[in-house]
């Protein structure tokens, strides 16, 4: 009988095999899948899925894309200078020293404090916020934005405290 198996079923499962048009032949590549999923695209006149540039740009979206080029660059920079602490020769002390030689005044010292204070805090503070929303709260547009404003207040806030320091 159709349907029929000699192995038992898991319950909620189903012993007929899917539909021949939903599975894609084995014979094809991804490419091959792609540049059909493509044409038929175009053949039915329809349009590419919607980009940024179609929506508006709103405080928690700006927010979103800064926590996540916070986190690689943070990444990035941590990884860097590990690696450049067991490659270059000399210690720490030596390179403290040859940046204090340069002398390169107290207002490009204080940029560049708030330079690095600044995506710390706001990965640091934004992360709590994530974790916030992680437990259920605050995902009411208001709170959205008044925690997002928040989170921009207090980085600012500590970053100029780091770079006063």
């Amino acid at each position: 009988a159709p349907g029929c198996s000699r192995r038992p079923r898991r319950p909620g499962t189903s012993n007929t095999a899917p539909h021949p048009n939903y599975a894609a032949p084995m014979g094809t590549t991804a490419k091959e899948e792609m540049n059909k999923f493509w044409a038929k695209n175009a053949k039915l006149n329809r349009p590419m899925s919607p980009h940024l540039t179609i929506y508006k740009w709103s405080v928690p979206m700006m927010m979103s894309i800064t926590h996540r080029g916070t986190g690689v660059g943070l990444s990035g920079a941590i990884s860097a200078f590990a690696l450049a602490a067991l490659v270059l020769p000399g210690n720490y002390p030596y390179y403290l020293d040859l940046i204090h030689s340069l002398y390169i005044g107290p207002y490009l010292i204080g940029l560049a404090k708030f330079g690095i204070a600044f995506p710390v805090s706001y990965h640091t503070y934004n992360g709590i916020r994530h974790l916030w929303w992680d437990i259920g709260k605050g995902f009411k547009i208001p709170e959205v934005y008044r925690t997002g404003y928040t989170v921009i207040a207090l980085s600012v806030i500590t970053s100029i405290a780091v770079a006063f320091l």
